[in-house]
């Protein structure tokens, strides 16, 4: 990536290269301008340090970047990184910066862009911190994310609440949505730690909820993470290991062996 421009001139916007600058290992580069650069960064950045530049660095580098683009441009660019460049943190950095720039159009592309409880934990997250320009969450910003949660039933949203910083329950008390069903109130009773009528929510948390009070209850079907707090037999462990996702089991090889999944473990 390019830093100092030393000559040349041109518009970033039509995308031409503006002449000879100082990269950031201190040599000479060439800027092929804020649209390619902003591309490069949305396709192979992840906003983490590299040899070069930290992430600090590289997170001003395209703020400064994604402000001199127009705003359509701008979410194309959080779009194809994201579905295309399957990139996580970028995409919901350039979508907080785009809140700010063009209210309409954030909204029309934010269900797009945050396709996964990961990536709203992500974008709220950015929001928070101020690192895309913005601390604030604002109208725009409570209004698309109610819409985000509208959308997906009490069982989506079950198993979106695993994860933390911030968690599903932090998102539902900074956005305060309103419930538009009973079951939908009482799942968000749930989730707060308020009063709700139990009968209302999901089999899978009312399973859950009886494992939790016993243990002698069945494994309830519920995302990988929230079994590894509850206190597993040898053949639930097995059984688990055969439900989870081969990333899981990849992961997880060492916990499975030291639960006898595979067999006694040889001292």
């Amino acid at each position: 990536m390019t830093t100092r421009r030393l000559c040349g001139s041109g518009s970033p916007d039509e995308g031409r290269g503006t002449g000879l600058v100082v990269n950031e290992a201190g040599g000479l580069g060439y800027d092929p301008g804020a649209r390619h650069q902003l591309a490069q960064y949305a396709a192979t950045g992840c906003l983490t340090g590299t040899y070069y530049a930290s992430d600090a660095d590289q997170a001003r580098a395209v703020l400064v970047l994604a402000d001199q683009v127009e705003p359509d441009y701008l979410a194309r660019v959080a779009l194809y990184a994201r579905r295309c460049g399957l990139m996580k943190d970028m995409p919901a950095f350039l979508l907080v910066v785009l809140s700010r720039r063009d209210r309409a159009l954030f909204e029309r592309m934010f269900p797009q862009v945050i396709d996964s409880p990961r990536l709203l934990r992500t974008f709220v997250k950015l929001v928070r911190s101020g690192q895309a320009g913005r601390r604030s969450f604002g109208s725009a910003i409570k209004r698309a994310i109610r819409r985000w949660l509208a959308e997906r039933s009490e069982v989506q949203l079950f198993h979106a609440s695993v994860g933390g910083d911030p968690s599903l329950a932090d998102i539902v008390a900074m956005v305060h949505p309103r419930p538009a069903t009973d079951a939908r109130r009482a799942f968000y009773g749930w989730l707060l730690g308020k009063p709700h009528d139990e009968s209302l929510l999901p089999e899978e948390v009312r399973a859950y909820q009886r494992r939790l009070a016993d243990p002698t209850q069945p494994l309830p079907r519920v995302p990988f993470e929230m079994t590894l707090g509850l206190d597993l037999s040898v053949d639930e462990w097995s059984e688990l290991a055969r439900r989870c996702s081969w990333q899981q089991l990849r992961m997880n090889l060492n916990t499975f062996v030291r639960h006898g999944v595979f067999g006694p473990v040889e001292s």
